[in-house]
This record gives structure tokens, C-alpha cells and sequence, in this order.
């Protein structure tokens, strides 16, 4: 076809309506075009690589040959419009609404409780939806796939995978149920019980909808019509740089690409995309033959089958799960290693549209199917104008990183993968950061053909990918083991011999150097094992693996169990219609749950709006030359530059008493630091004029990266903190032990899914602005932008309507860029939208700290610590933000749950050339005890004894002053840590763990019960104060407004409860209104898990207000009704509204005098957690976690134990996976859900139980009840202590025993690395300061 032909039209259907595009753009994704331009905003921007699942949506097609419709699930953001000819794409919008019918799907996550912020729920809803369009009953293995591709920061996954399973046949059984005794499956019944018996439940199952395939949107008629009658013919669409190219035949695919052989070909659009988005790749032409029937053909034969390289990897495994059931076992080797990669190869979405054949050309150098193809002898059918060839998926085929053997011209069409033919065998190993939709550390593919009846190797394959810049094959070792007895003799030379093959450089890309190399050898000793057991099957040789070693092969427990959600019944005489102490679905699920819910980006756009795109320092310290704008305001569409001479006020903020700029003036100080903005027409206008601007950097000496740097050259932000009781130095010398030590905690990406998002409406009139925008803080950011403006407070109203999640993210940075994006909408009189993408966030906004935490600890020989000195030293980065209020936190909760008589700590914030670490969800808390709970596991070590044991002996046991001088009573704290050791079942399950440990070599399981002493309230007394107004209308209806900001806590859900039960009117009468700084002023941040307390107070005091004025009308007509009471009020002249306000407790530290009442009160718990750890590979599995929280009397249990679940899985997150890297010039490699891995649904411990104690209560609180969003997160800390107690027991049968260093996060490589095997202990280390890291070790 001729490229210079007009552009076709485009034809696909949203949601039953026919859409037909006459300007289709290559570069447009369907994300972008339903957003824009079908204003269908409920599929969400999260990521924009297809990595967190946000934006999935259902695509459906007419298959002509076998006349059935193919739906699927796919990622919006990856997916080009260009590609949706004859397609059907279903959105959350189109399954159900609040103003028609809502889908049962969008019904169950609701009332499930498995939407709190909302911002992944719709994305949830269309994942789970896509799998009952294609299979209405599914098992639980179907469901947790389904949602593999589906990230989410708050919920901790339970209540979403609750309300999915209630789909699952499954989910009717006892024991899903959490009832054993009696299951049916035994053929048992269910003892019966009085309704008074059984314990409240979350929600009722048997209040839902129930699923209707009937009310499904059918497949559009006009495009099965198309598709049967209308000849097929290839399509041409022009964009505005590219052109995209859609054949229908292979001739013409193959005339393409000939005359343009470095065009790409798309299929799935994961590998180009991404590299189009993220590395600013570009491609004149783009040719996609996803319409080339010859790419999609399927062959079978005797010898194998031949699969078409267009089949995406969700048919291929389909295929392949088909054979393996239809072919005799022995011939299925290969088939069932590339099934076991293809199960964790990326999410659903991705599986659904990525090929086979796009997948091993990629040839991607961790690649999770190459090796196996190539250990299995496939072959690869490639065509060119030159004719067909088949080419050997060997090593030869693989030459380079992203390179392959096929020249440019040349198209794969098919991949042949052969059966196994007898005594051969196959296996194939993968070591991820994730357990789930990651790319790999290290994968295998493994072949071994035995001579027929005996044990002697024919043939040996070995590849590996992740060890190198391609897949590699270890072509020496192979030839060693061949012709030789597959024995212990034979593979111990093997290793020695795989050793020398394959080697690193230490400063090797992506780094784990050691890790890596230990992975070779351990992944080679389980395929080993696994050799070894089949030879024994086929009586080749005379003895089985033992228990002990067969643990090796065994893998970790995956199924998930019945989990228990325990809570108080509200108490006896309750008014039914008093929503207090109930579990109360999120005010806004349902609507976040059908896409409805509105947040900052969907806010529809404005006439004449602009967008701007930040411009950010390429160096980490470095003064500014000059800023060459000249390039970038040539681009079409660009409007302006704006740098910091263009801010007419303040051009810096203060934090703590310490300047910032908003944009850099003369010197920038990190990789990351904001200089200037561009604004333009469109985001696409504003990115490309951001790339031209030009800035001269003069390089600055001696750049600070480390903590040990910083200390060096004495870069801190003053003052330091410290704080003592008794005399530690003294008691130093009157102990039995003295034992130092130190532990390293990683910093942590926020990940909010919603990234930092605002819209500035200038009203053209009196210097007004209106300003849209998701933080924390919207008095802050009202009163950053009329300083920077150089206007009164008045003149600015921030709204806020809800967050999608920020977790302390969206404060200080939020207020800075606010500015920013005013100073734009300023200067140009028009509104302005600024909506950061995922890399950008990641780069600008910081994290949370990391700290190198020292110890040194005195202690007796019964285990009581008698004295205790800590050092805190926190990177902060290039400003000093929130770093000091960080670290004094950090000094207030060195104790934790413990009364050491002789305690101090130090603490300092590190001035460093990183982007500035910010507030994060536990404010410094989650470091400090980190440390102080390593000191405790420490001193057990010494001792020969379990942790917790010493965490008995030094709890505080009555009431007590802490080392502030402050007294409280830790009865609580004491219930919380008995229960949770009784309801976990500590002491027999310790015993079989101990068991279990002597029994499996390479499996080690480890547990650990962690308390928590947080205490609650902001320690400056003037930030606990809340406001109020609340209008009662004529109608009865009633308007809440207040101060605390919606970020998926549930404070506007409270806020109705507590209205509800003031009022004596249902729930269902009151709205709660957007945060607003015109109606509720000078509001203080929604942060310190203490938005309900204080906003609570302040809404029951407005309330109480109008009701005492009611009183006189209730008592006039004591048989009214609400609304005859509300409209007798009005006809008296009695006032309707009222504001309310609670001044909120008086506390303070003192410092000098190193004493004070810095917070309200204690919010106590305990977490028992249970893993099972993969010595081989660092691999773990939380096997179980009971929770045990005193939150007081809750207010809803169910948003409570939302917070509970959801910190916990934040926490482990923190402490065993989540890694910020940089490079050695402090550049952020990890921007995105490719690099830096948050908890997915594969990491939710197996069984998970949260019981909130009973009989509690707190005078400190309104209603009694306790904040609870910050303290849990550190209870994730016990999977990590549980890890590092596996490893002990690990280390002991390699002969070490006492205290060892395990930094946190306790990922796979350090935990593998600790485990200290005989693999790893066959890895020379790197000689440290020979070589220059791929990644700097941070703090």
C-alpha cells in the first residue's frame, strides 16, 4: 500500500456506541482518547506503562473463524487507538451506574469494603468484570490472576478479594468462611447458632446483587456484520509525527517491511510503547499486522506445535494448558516449563495482548521464556522477501541487549516448540522482586536427556537471562556434565565450572552482582534435585531425596486461607437508626466503584486551559548559568516559560524555619530539582517544549549522596535532637553485656496512585483564583500561592473534593507546585492544569527518610536492658521540608512498648544532594522502632533466647513515665500483646516452626509478635484544632463542611456517622461537602491520624448546635417529624446553620528541658507474623498475620480494620521489598511499577486475621474511639523480624550463631545473601572501593 494515501477512518464501539475517527493519531492511547475525548474519565492515569492496572478496560472481538466473541482485559494506557478497528471497548462506565443499575461486580467491591481512596477500583471492577464475561463461576486461582495486573496502595487487598470470591462457587464453603468445625466438605453440617450467636460480620453476603449475564452490554451486531461481510483491507493512519500502518495480508507485511525495515512491528504495543513514553524513542512508521491471519495460525503435529508469533501469551497459554492435558506427560517437558514462566510473565492485561513472537525479539536480557526456548530446541519460522527460513533459538541467535541474529527486514511468523521425547527432561527457574508481575532477577531454562535406563547425560541445555546483556547459555558447563553419571560428583564440578562461565562485572547493570551469580548456582542445584527425584521415579538409581533436601524443590505455600475480621458489637440498646460503631460501607464506594467519582484530572476541562510541564535538574549540584528558553517557545502550542523571575511575591517557602524555592534561582542541589515550567496548548505541547529547554550547570565540588558522607563533612540541617533519662553511660558499666550494632532502613516511594494532580482557575476578576487540587493540607497550599502571588488569602480557594491516597505526599511538595502552576495561570490570565506523571512524581516529590540506625545496648544475663543508646542519622536530602519534625519523632518513639531505665537517643537530618525526603505515613515512627525492635532481636540472639521473650521482660508494666516524662497506663498494650499470642496460637505454632526447621534444609520458616506504643495528635498543640459548618436546608437535608480532606481514611464517612447520631437523622439525609477553604478556613492538614478526632469533635459541636435550637419546635410538636421540625424552624426565625469548633488538646515538647505531653494519648497493638523462606533464593511467603489493635470504641470497624489491613501491607512493603535506587550521580532509577515494586494481591499473607480489642476505651477521643492510620504500618516490621528468624535458622546449619546485620528492606538478595549458603559462599565478594556501584547504598 502507498504511505502517502490519505488517513482512514476508524470504527470501534465504547460502551454500545459506535465511534468513528476520521484523525486517528499513532501516538493517541485509547487512555487518553476516552479522557479527552469521550469524557469517560472513570479509566484512570496511574502509571501510563501498563504496570498498575488503573486503566484497564474490557476490549471484545468478533472471531469470524470459529464465529464466538474473544473479550479481554487491557491496559488503556498502552493500547493505541490505531488498533481498535472492528473493536468493542467496554469501560466502567459501561457496566453500571449509580443513576441506572449498578453491576454486581461494582456492587460487591463496595459493600466488600475493597474501595477507600477508589482511584484502582475501577480498574479492579473491569479486571474482575473481564473474568466473569468469560467464565461466571471462577475458582480462586482465577480470581487472584485476574487481579494480578491491579495495583493498590490502601485496602492491603483483603476486602477487594473478598468481595470477588463471593462470585466463587468456592466461597459458600465453611471454610472459606472462616468455619471449620463441621465443613461440608466433610459431609459435616454447620452447627447451627442463634442470631444472637453470631459475631457481626463486614458485610452480608446475602444482601447482594446477584450477577446477571443477561444485563450485560451485547457485542455490537454491526461489527460481527463487518466482520463476516466486509472484505478485509488495510488501513493508514497520519499523525502528526508518525504514521501507522495496518496490512491485512502477509505479502503486503512483507513489502512493508522491506521498504521500511527499521520500522517497528506493534502487536501488544508493551515493548515500543513504553519505549515511545519513557526513553522518547520515535518511529516515523509504526506497522502493525494484528490483522495478518498467518501471524494467529496454530499447527499441531506429532513433533510439536507451531504457534503464530502474533498469539498473544494468554492464548499461548491457553494452547499450551490444552496439550498439556490432551498428550502423554512425558511429551509435555517444555510445554510445562513455558506454562509455569507464562504464569508469572506480567499481569493479565499484559498477557492479553503481548505476543509470543514480540516477546522473544524483544530479546530482553531477563527475558522469562527465551531461555526456555532455547534449552527446549525451538525453532523460530521467519519470512522476508528473500523466502522462508527457519532459524534455532540458540545462543547464537541472542547478540546483544535488545538485539537478535534476524536482520531488519525479516519477520518471525511462527515459533515451533517440540515435544519432549523420552528420558528428556525440563525445568525452568525465575527469582523476581515481586512474586507476581515482575521481571525477573535471574531466570532458567533447563534440558536434560538422559541415555535410555541409566543415569549418564546425553544432552545438556542450560540458559539463563538477568546475567548478562542477552539471554546466555552456559555452553562450558554443559559440556562438562555430558557423557558423566548425573551425580553429587558430577554437579559439584558443574558448579565450579558455571562459576568461571558466567561472571559479572561488579558495577554490572541493575547490580545484585552477588546475588545474581548465587542465583546460577542455586537455581542449577534445583533443577539438581529435581533430576535426582526422577531418576529415582524411573528406578534409575536406588534412593530418593530425603525430607530434609527435598524441601529444596518444594514450593512456597501460595493458596490463600479464610482470614477473621473480629470487632465489637455496638452496644446493647443501640438505636438502629445510630450509625456509630457500625461497619458502614465508604460514603463514596459505590460511586468510585462505577467511575463516577470525580477526582482532580477528571474535572472536565476549561475553555482556553493550559497545561504545564515541570523542567528539573539534570545534576545534583550544580549553580545555573543561564536557562535557554528560545527552543522550546518555538514549539506549535507553546504559550510560555515560566522561571522564578516570573513569581511576583515570595519566590521561596519555609519549613521548620528553613527557606525553599519554589523554582531554582541561581543553583540547583539534586537530580530532580524544579528550575523552571513550560505551558503549552496540550501535555504532549508542553512535554516537547520541556525537552528543548536549555540550561547551563556549572558542576558544584563534592556532592553529598550518603549518610556517611554526610556525617564526614558535618552537612546537617540544624538543630540536632537528643534526649536522655537516667545515666546510660554509667550504667554501661554495671551490666552483664554490652553488644553495639546498626541496621540500614531504604527509603519509600509513596506510590499513591493518583499522582500530584491540580487544576488554577483565575475568575478574571478582584485577583481571584480557584484552585482544584488533591493534598492534605489546602489552608497550606491557599496560603503558599497568595504569598507567591503577592495577594491576600482571601483571594484564593482551594478545593478538594477527594485524594487518591497520599500518605503524607501531599503536603509540602504539593503546596510548591501549586505555586508554581498559579505563578502560570497568573501570568497568563487562563486555567492551568498540572497532572505529574508517574516518573516525574517519583523524581520531584521525595520520599519517606532512610536512616542508618546505630545501638549500643547493656543488658543482664536474665535479659532485662538496663541502658540503651541510639543514634538516628535520616537522609533528608536537598531541603530540610518536614526532616525536623521527622527526627524529633523519631527520638519520642525510640522506646517503643519498652521501659529502659537509662535511655538516650540522638538524632540528626543529613543535608544530602538527593530530592528531600517528606512526610510518610508514620512520620519517622516506623524507622525509630525499626531500630529499637533490631536492638531488642539483637540482645535475644546474644542471649540464645527468642526476641519475644525479651520484649516481655522489658514491656512497661504498670503505669509509668516515658522517657518525655509523660505517664500513661500500658494495661492495654499488655491485653493487645497477650491476645495476640493467644489468638495467634504463639506457643504451639513455635514448636512446629522449630520442627518444620529440622526437618527442611533449604526451607527455613520464622516468626515474630511485634507490639506498638504510637502515640497520637500533632505535638504542636495549635495543629489540633478543627472547624465546622453545617447548614440544615427547608427540606430536612442536611450540608457538612469541614476540615479534614478525603484521601480514602473514610474521615467524610465518619463525619456522616457522627452528623447522623448528633441529628438523631439517617445517615442518608446528610452530604458531606468538598474540603473547602472558603467555607471552612485556617484548617489544619489531615495528617498524624488525627483528621477524626479533631474534625469530629468540631462536626459534633455544629451539630449539637442545631439541635439544642430545635429543642423549643421538637417540644411544640413532640409528633413532628424531621422535615415538620426543620420547616417550623424556619417559619420561627431560627437559625439553620451553625459552624462547630474544637480547640483540641494543649500539648508541646520541650526539648531544653527534654520533657512534655506531645501527644493526646496511645493508639496499642501487637502483630504476630509467620513466614516461610526459600534459603536458595530469598524467595518468602507471609503464611500468616494475626493483628491485635486497640483502637478504643471504632466508630466503623469496617474503615478501621480498612486501616489496619492497608498500613500492615504498607509496612511489609517498607520493610521486605520496596528499594529506591539511584545512581552513583544521585540520578532515581526507579520512576515507575516496572522498577520499584509495591505489595500486590500474590503478597497479602495467606491468611490474615485483625481483632480489635474488646472493653476499650479512650476519654481522649471523640466517641471513645482511637486514631488509626498511621501506627499499624510499623507492625509490618514482623514480617521482616520473622524473615530475619528463618535466616537464623538457616544460618545455624551453616555454623554461625549469634546477631548478624540484615538491612531493611529484607528483599530476596539480602535474605538470600543472609541464609549464607553453600552457593553463596562460593561467590568471591567485590573488593569494596574498587569499583565504582550501579546503585549507591542509601541511607
Amino acid at each position: 500500500m502507498s504511505e502517502n494515501k490519505e488517513t482512514d477512518c476508524l470504527c470501534f464501539y465504547v460502551n454500545g456506541k459506535k465511534v468513528t475517527e476520521n484523525n486517528a493519531d499513532p501516538e493517541t492511547m485509547l487512555l487518553s482518547y476516552l479522557r479527552e475525548r469521550l469524557r469517560l474519565t472513570g479509566t484512570k492515569y496511574g502509571c501510563g506503562g501498563g504496570g498498575c492496572g488503573a486503566c484497564t478496560v474490557m476490549v471484545s472481538r468478533y472471531q469470524p473463524g470459529t464465529k464466538t466473541i474473544l473479550h479481554y482485559s487491557a491496559n488503556a494506557c498502552l493500547l493505541p487507538v490505531c488498533q481498535l478497528q472492528g473493536a468493542a471497548v467496554t469501560t466502567v462506565e459501561g457496566i453500571g451506574n449509580t443513576k441506572t443499575r449498578v453491576h454486581p461486580v461494582q456492587e460487591r467491591i463496595a459493600k466488600a469494603h475493597g474501595s477507600q481512596c477508589g482511584f484502582c477500583t475501577p480498574g479492579m471492577v473491569m479486571s474482575m468484570y473481564t473474568l466473569l464475561r468469560n467464565k461466571p463461576q471462577p475458582n480462586m486461582e482465577d480470581i487472584t490472576v485476574a487481579l494480578g495486573g491491579n495495583l493498590c496502595r490502601c485496602t492491603g487487598y483483603r476486602p477487594i478479594v473478598d468481595g470477588c470470591k463471593t462470585f466463587s462457587p468456592e466461597s459458600n464453603c465453611c471454610q472459606a468462611n472462616g468455619n471449620g468445625a463441621g465443613c461440608c466438605l466433610n459431609g459435616e453440617s454447620s452447627p447451627e447458632r442463634s442470631e444472637n450467636e453470631l459475631p457481626p460480620q463486614l458485610f452480608d453476603q446475602e444482601d447482594l446483587l446477584p450477577l446477571d449475564p443477561t444485563q450485560d452490554l451485547i457485542f455490537p451486531p454491526e461489527l460481527i456484520l463487518m466482520a463476516e461481510t466486509e472484505p478485509q483491507v488495510s488501513q493508514l493512519f497520519r499523525g502528526e509525527r508518525m504514521v501507522w500502518v495496518s496490512p491485512v495480508s502477509l505479502e503486503e507485511l512483507i513489502q512493508l517491511k522491506t521498504s521500511h525495515p527499521q520500522a517497528p512491528l506493534v502487536m501488544g504495543n508493551t515493548n515500543i510503547g513504553p519505549d515511545i513514553k519513557f526513553k522518547g524513542a520515535w518511529h516515523p512508521i509504526i506497522i502493525s499486522p494484528t490483522r495478518v491471519q498467518e501471524l494467529f495460525e496454530v499447527t499441531k503435529t506429532p513433533q510439536g506445535v507451531c504457534i503464530g508469533a502474533g498469539c498473544s501469551l494468554s492464548v499461548v497459554k491457553a494452547l499450551l494448558e490444552g496439550l498439556v492435558q490432551e498428550i502423554p506427560e512425558e511429551k509435555t517437558e517444555i510445554y510445562r516449563s513455558l506454562l509455569q514462566q507464562l504464569g508469572n510473565l506480567g499481569g493479565q492485561q499484559i498477557r492479553n495482548v503481548a505476543s509470543i513472537g514480540g516477546n522473544i525479539v524483544s530479546a530482553y536480557p531477563n527475558s522469562d521464556l527465551n531461555p526456555v526456548f532455547a534449552a527446549g530446541n525451538c525453532t523460530l519460522n521467519v519470512v522476508s522477501k528473500r523466502g522462508r527460513q527457519e532459524i534455532l533459538l540458540n545462543k547464537d541467535f541472542f547478540v546483544g541487549f535488545g538485539k537478535t541474529s534476524l536482520k531488519p527486514d525479516e519477520i518471525v511468523l511462527s515459533v515451533f516448540i517440540p515435544v519432549s521425547r523420552q528420558g528428556e527432561f525440563m525445568r525452568a527457574f525465575r527469582q523476581a522482586p515481586r512474586k507476581e508481575n515482575a521481571l525477573a532477577t535471574v531466570t532458567t531454562g533447563m534440558r536434560v536427556m538422559f541415555t535410555e535406563g541409566s543415569s549418564v547425560v546425553k544432552e545438556l541445555s542450560i540458559y539463563y537471562g538477568g546475567v548478562g546483556p542477552c539471554t546466555v547459555s552456559a555452553t562450558k558447563t554443559c559440556a562438562a556434565v555430558i557423557g558423566r553419571k548425573w551425580d553429587e560428583q558430577t554437579l559439584s564440578e558443574a558448579y565450579t565450572q558455571l562459576l568461571d562461565e558466567i561472571s559479572l562485572s561488579p558495577s554490572h547493570p541493575g547490580g545484585q552482582v552477588e546475588f545474581r551469580r548465587s542465583l546460577t548456582l542455586s537455581l542449577l542445584f534445583k533443577f539438581n534435585l529435581q533430576m535426582l527425584h526422577k531418576l529415582w521415579e524411573m528406578n534409575v538409581i536406588q534412593e530418593d531425596l530425603s525430607e530434609e533436601m527435598s524441601s529444596g524443590i518444594r514450593p512456597l505455600p501460595k493458596q490463600l486461607q479464610p482470614s477473621l475480621q473480629e470487632f465489637q458489637a455496638v452496644v446493647k440498646g443501640q438505636s438502629g437508626d445510630d450509625p456509630v460503631g457500625r461497619p458502614i460501607m465508604h460514603r463514596s464506594a459505590i460511586s468510585q466503584a462505577t467511575g463516577e467519582a470525580v477526582y482532580c484530572d477528571d474535572i472536565p476541562k476549561m475553555d482556553g486551559e493550559l497545561h504545564i510541564v515541570l523542567v528539573t535538574s539534570t545534576r545534583p549540584h550544580a549553580k545555573i548559568l543561564d536557562i535557554d528558553i528560545s527552543e522550546a517557545l518555538q514549539v506549535p502550542g507553546v504559550v510560555d516559560v515560566i522561571t522564578s523571575k516570573d513569581i511576583p511575591g515570595k519566590k521561596f517557602r519555609t519549613f521548620t524555619g528553613i527557606d525553599e524555592d519554589i523554582l531554582a534561582q541561581n543553583e540547583v542541589s539534586c537530580v530532580g530539582h524544579m528550575v523552571c515550567a513550560v505551558v503549552a496548548d496540550t501535555r504532549k505541547q508542553a512535554k516537547r517544549g520541556a525537552a528543548l529547554v536549555k540550561i547551563g550547570y556549572e558542576d558544584l565540588p563534592g556532592p553529598v549522596f550518603t549518610v556517611e558522607e554526610a556525617i564526614e563533612k558535618q552537612s546537617f540541617f540544624l538543630p540536632q535532637r537528643m534526649i536522655e533519662r537516667g545515666n546510660v553511660d554509667v550504667a554501661f558499666d554495671k551490666v552483664d553485656h554490652v553488644y553495639e550494632g546498626e541496621i540500614r532502613l531504604g527509603g519509600q516511594e509513596h506510590f499513591y496512585m493518583e499522582t500530584q494532580s491540580m487544576v488554577v482557575v483565575p475568575s478574571g476578576e478582584d485577583r481571584e483564583l480557584k484552585v482544584y487540587l488533591s493534598c492534605q493540607h489546602p489552608t497550606y497550599t491557599q496560603e503558599s500561592i497568595a504569598e507567591t502571588l503577592g495577594i491576600p488569602s482571601n483571594r484564593v480557594s482551594c478545593h478538594v473534593k477527594r485524594v487518591g491516597g497520599a500518605f503524607g505526599g501531599k503536603v509540602t511538595k504539593t503546596s510548591i507546585i501549586a505555586c508554581i502552576t498559579s505563578v502560570a495561570a497568573w501570568k497568563t490570565g487562563r486555567a492551568v492544569r498540572c497532572v505529574l506523571e508517574r516518573g516525574e512524581d517519583m523524581l520531584i516529590t521525595g520520599a519517606r527518610h532512610p536512616v542508618l540506625g546505630k545501638h549500643k545496648v547493656g543488658f543482664m544475663n536474665d535479659g532485662r536492658i538496663m541502658a540503651a543508646d541510639l543514634h538516628y542519622y535520616a537522609n533528608s536530602g536537598n531541603t530540610a521540608d518536614e526532616s525536623l519534625l521527622v527526627i524529633e519523632k523519631i527520638l519520642l518513639h525510640l522506646d517503643n512498648a519498652y521501659n529502659v531505665p537509662n535511655l538516650r537517643g540522638r538524632s540528626v537530618a543529613c543535608k544530602t544532594n538527593l530530592p528531600s525526603n517528606t512526610a510518610f505515613r508514620g512520620f519517622g515512627v516506623p524507622q525509630s522502632m525499626l531500630v529499637t525492635e533490631n536492638m531488642i532481636n539483637d540482645v535475644a540472639m546474644k542471649l540464645g533466647c527468642n526476641a519475644e521473650e525479651i520484649r516481655e521482660i522489658n514491656m512497661y508494666k504498670e503505669v509509668s513515665l516515658t522517657h518525655y516524662k509523660f505517664e500513661f497506663d500500658p494495661k492495654n498494650l499488655l491485653r493487645c500483646w497477650d491476645e495476640c499470642k493467644e489468638k495467634s496460637d504463639y506457643g504451639s505454632r513455635r514448636k512446629s516452626i522449630a520442627q518444620f526447621n529440622q526437618q527442611n534444609r533449604w526451607k527455613k520458616r520464622g516468626m515474630a509478635t511485634i507490639p506498638i506504643k504510637y502515640g497520637i495528635a500533632f505535638s504542636d498543640g495549635f495543629l489540633n484544632q478543627a472547624a465546622s459548618l453545617v447548614h440544615i436546608y427547608k427540606d430536612g437535608s442536611v450540608l457538612v463542611s469541614h476540615g479534614g480532606t478525603e484521601m480514602g481514611q473514610g474521615i467524610h464517612t465518619k463525619m456522616q456517622q457522627v452528623a447522623s447520631r448528633e441529628l438523631h437523622i439517617p445517615a442518608s439525609l446528610i452530604h458531606i461537602t468538598e474540603t473547602n477553604t472558603s467555607a471552612v478556613p485556617n484548617t489544619c492538614p489531615s495528617a498524624a491520624s488525627f483528621g477524626t478526632d479533631a474534625n469530629g469533635m468540631a462536626v459534633k459541636d455544629a451539630c449539637e448546635t442545631l439541635y439544642q435550637r430545635l429543642e423549643p419546635v421538637r417540644k411544640q410538636n413532640p409528633e413532628g417529624t424531621w422535615q415538620t421540625w426543620v420547616n417550623s424552624a424556619f417559619i420561627q426565625k431560627i437559625s439553620l446553620s451553625a459552624t462547630g469548633y474544637y480547640r483540641g488538646h494543649d500539648l508541646h515538647m520541650d526539648w531544653e528541658k527534654q520533657e512534655g505531653r506531645p501527644y493526646a494519648y496511645y493508639t496499642y497493638g501487637a502483630c504476630c507474623s509467620e513466614v516461610e523462606v526459600d534459603c536458595l533464593t530469598g524467595d518468602y511467603r507471609t503464611v500468616r498475620t494475626d493483628i491485635v489493635m486497640d483502637i478504643g470504641r471504632s466508630i466503623n470497624p469496617s474503615v478501621d480494620i480498612g486501616q489496619i489491613e492497608g498500613a500492615f501491607i504498607q509496612g511489609l512493603g517498607l520493610y521486605t521489598m520496596e528499594e529506591l535506587k539511584f545512581s552513583p550521580s544521585g540520578v532515581l532509577y526507579t520512576r515507575g511499577p516496572s522498577q520499584y515494586k509495591i505489595p500486590a494481591v500474590c503478597d497479602i499473607p495467606l491468611q490474615f486475621n485483625v481483632y480489635l480489642l474488646s472493653g476499650s476505651d479512650n476519654p481522649h477521643a471523640i466517641y471513645s474511639s482511637k486514631g488509626i492510620g498511621e501506627p499499624v504500618l510499623f507492625l509490618g516490621s514482623s514480617v521482616f523480624f520473622a524473615i530475619k528468624d528463618a535466616v537464623a535458622a538457616a544460618r545455624v546449619e551453616a555454623g554461625m550463631v549469634g546477631p548478624f546485620t540484615l538491612n531493611s528492606p529484607a528483599t530476596p538478595e539480602r535474605t538470600c545473601l543472609a541464609c549464607n549458603t553453600t552457593f553463596t559462599q562460593k561467590i568471591p565478594a567485590s573488593k569494596q572501593g574498587s569499583f565504582q556501584p550501579w546503585a549507591l547504598n542509601i541511607p
